[in-house]
């Protein structure tokens, strides 16, 4: 009887009604405010989570099309606003939320997204200061990435032309924001890095002028974050104002806070440059000086030595020398002559005793020979003296330091202290003086007048 009066439906009918009663009873666009749980990536990129409160949880999907345009990465336990549609599921009997869109509750999801790129990078060493290459001090080219048509271009190109206008700039024009435009500037730093042998840059600026977190947003994009990682060519970032900080900025070798401080961090000041040149400049010539007079002064300390001073005398000995070696030569000569016509005698005595005829001659041939013999050693001994005597006779005049006047040359001292005078001003008007020319032949003469000083 209840069964006549009561309609039957089938499970599928029954989904289908609840389907219609809720499509037609909900708003067809809503936000949810939720904690994730459950965050599961498929890998055809579909996400499945849940969001839950304290009493109750609503599973949800977020199409891989939808993550794509995320800003952040959701994770476990991150409340969040969740905004778009309810639909039943009729195959399985149960409702899902179909989310179009994620954004964290209390903090903005670029600020998160911001977050988490600087933990995933700092993670990697990507922020180390041992990673990251010095600036050349003297760089001659320039190169230039944002884009021409903004402001940021000609407050970098001042700066640098008012303090190093010997450089060289090249502009590399690239989108500073909007969708794509950390892909465009990666790209375009990787391209100046693989022509850089031929456009020899030796430093390169990338960055943009102010703007909103959004704005600037292309410089906290990882892709172009890598880009200024492997850059050979060191990179400075000048981005934005002061106040704003992008991962462009931690990674990069050197950061600007605007672009205008982007000129006084890549080059030198000429003006300070060409003041250090003139400091360095005089502090080499007074070096020169002082190292000039010391040396002058010990070429004096060893003229004044009495070997310079004595140079006559030493030949005279070296003279002597010779000539005392000549008279112990001959001395020893007459002396073997002597002892050979000692023996001669001797000799000859006994030859008269026994056969003096025979003897005789046999003895004067003998002693011709000797006597041959001797006169031959004796002359090549004289000989070797006479050599040894000419090369220390040689060796002498070459250390003679009067050698020279020979030449036509002089040397003038005052006639009291003997002191040599080498400028014009170690004499002074009236002082007696006393030029040696060669053979020790002498003009005394007193100054009349200092030139050249």
């Amino acid at each position: 009887m209840a069964r006549k009066q009561l309609p039957i439906f089938s499970v599928s009918q029954i989904n289908s009604l609840v389907k219609s009663t809720l499509d037609g009873g909900l708003p067809s666009r809503m936000i949810v405010r939720g904690q994730i749980s459950d965050w599961k990536r498929h890998q055809s990129g579909h996400c499945y989570f849940i969001l839950k409160d304290e009493s109750s949880q609503l599973s949800c999907i977020l199409w891989s099309s939808r993550f794509k345009n995320l800003k952040f990465h959701p994770e476990n336990g991150m409340e969040i606003f969740s905004t778009g549609h309810i639909e039943v599921y009729v195959p399985q009997g149960r409702y899902q939320f179909y989310a179009d869109l994620l954004e964290p509750a209390g903090i903005g999801a670029l600020q998160i997204a911001f977050e988490q790129m600087c933990a995933k990078l700092k993670a990697e060493g990507l922020f180390e200061d041992g990673r990251k290459k010095p600036l050349p001090k003297y760089p001659m080219r320039i190169g230039i990435v944002t884009s021409k048509s903004g402001a940021a271009v000609q407050d970098i190109i001042s700066s640098i032309i008012h303090r190093w206008p010997c450089a060289e700039l090249l502009v590399f024009d690239v989108p500073v924001q909007g969708e794509g435009a950390g892909e465009k500037i990666a790209q375009t730093i990787g391209r100046v890095n693989q022509r850089n042998d031929r456009l020899k840059l030796d430093v390169l600026i990338v960055g943009r002028g102010g703007g909103s977190m959004e704005d600037l947003w292309a410089f906290n994009e990882e892709v172009l974050a890598r880009a200024i990682c492997a850059s050979v060519i060191p990179i400075i970032s000048a981005v934005g104002h002061e106040t704003d900080v992008t991962i462009s900025d931690l990674v990069a070798d050197a950061r600007a806070s605007t672009p205008t401080k982007a000129g006084v961090i890549a080059v030198p000041d000429y003006r300070e440059t060409l003041g250090r040149l003139e400091m360095t400049a005089r502090q080499l010539s007074q070096n020169m000086r002082l190292r000039w007079g010391a040396s002058d002064a010990r070429l004096q300390a060893i003229q004044a030595r009495w070997f310079f001073r004595e140079t006559s005398t030493l030949v005279e000995r070296a003279w002597q020398r010779v000539d005392e070696g000549q008279l112990r030569l001959s001395q020893a000569g007459r002396k073997r002559f002597s002892q050979l016509r000692d023996q001669l005698d001797r000799i000859g005595r006994a030859v008269q005793k026994i056969e003096p005829g025979r003897l005789i001659a046999q003895h004067t041939l003998h002693l011709h020979r000797l006597e041959d013999t001797a006169g031959r050693l004796i002359g090549k001994i004289v000989s070797q003296k006479q050599l040894q005597l000419t090369a220390a006779e040689n060796k002498l005049e070459a250390l003679n330091p009067r050698a020279v006047l020979r030449r036509g040359y002089s040397l003038t001292v005052h006639a009291e202290s003997g002191r040599l005078i080498l400028r014009p001003e170690d004499a002074s008007v009236g002082d007696l003086i006393v030029t040696e020319l060669a053979n020790q032949k002498k003009i005394k003469s007193r100054v009349e007048g200092l030139f050249g000083l």
